[in-house]
């Protein structure tokens, strides 16, 4: 199947992960809030796991599968406390897990820079799972399922990915930020802004979650902070001389590649929705 796929050109293999990869996450978010907490438990992990890899490729040792464990750890948490199974008293239970990761380096006898490593492990956790944490929260504030914030913020990020995509592709000239990623360019951004605000003006319709000028800012949030998102990516992958994260979705490269504008943009949604709700 990946012989086949790599023959295809990259808006090809786009196409494909799209019409398979989008109905299975639609369906997993509004199936019921566990199956939605399930894949972005699975999702965090995985990324997770990836960071951890690359971060391998370069000569660095964090605690993979620890840090793992404690990234997913955190976003089962906020599942079940915030769906009310468990108390509000259990978020602490992340302090004992988290310093477990300094007894642990300090048994490893052949690690040359065990603060460095251990710097890395909770990048691991604070840059990748504890967004996906965030997002969790955020469907379920107020102890109810809110599963269209969730599409809609995914609507709005790939809107702005597509756009960027193909207004890059057709008209892109000036570039946005050379020295880290050459391909992206001003054109591009406006864009993925145009695209992500059409997205906007249909969910102020379809989507009374939120109020009209709730989304529109949503929107603005996940333009701006999704597009430093990737830029930061790009910046990791660069200063470890890689191209993709990795080659589990075609097109898109790895879950890094695909979740990175998520990532930076969860903890200023949370924060305007949770400020101005």
């Amino acid at each position: 199947m990946k012989q086949r796929l790599a023959k295809l050109n990259n808006l090809q293999q786009r196409v494909i992960a799209a019409i398979i990869g989008v109905p299975f996450i639609l369906f997993m978010i509004w199936y019921a809030d566990w199956t939605f907490a399930l894949l972005f438990c699975v999702v965090s992990a995985l990324t997770q796991r990836e960071f951890y890899r690359l971060l391998g490729l370069d000569g660095f040792e964090p605690l993979t599968a620890y840090g793992t464990v404690v990234g997913t750890m955190i976003c089962v948490l906020a599942y079940f406390i915030e769906t009310d199974q468990i108390g509000m008293g259990n978020y602490f239970l992340i302090c004992p897990a988290s310093s477990m990761i300094f007894l642990i380096k300090l048994y490893k006898k052949r690690d040359m820079k065990p603060f460095t490593n251990i710097g890395f492990t909770f990048l691991g956790i604070i840059y990748v799972a504890m967004p996906f944490a965030l997002l969790i929260i955020l469907a379920l504030q107020g102890g109810t399922f809110h599963p269209m914030i969730i599409t809609g913020c995914l609507l709005l990020l790939w809107a702005s990915d597509i756009g960027a995509y193909f207004a890059g592709t057709k008209f892109g000239r000036r570039k946005l930020f050379e020295r880290v990623s050459p391909k992206k360019s001003w054109e591009g951004s406006v864009g993925g802004a145009i695209a992500a605000g059409l997205v906007a003006l249909g969910l102020t319709f379809w989507a009374p979650e939120l109020k009209p000028w709730q989304w529109y800012c949503v929107g603005g949030i996940i333009v701006v902070t999704g597009t430093y998102g990737d830029l930061v990516e790009s910046l990791f992958k660069r200063s470890i001389a890689i191209k993709d994260s990795g080659s589990s979705i075609p097109g898109h490269g790895g879950f890094l590649d695909r979740f990175d504008g998520l990532l930076l943009a969860a903890p200023f949604i949370i924060t305007f929705l949770k400020l101005f709700a």
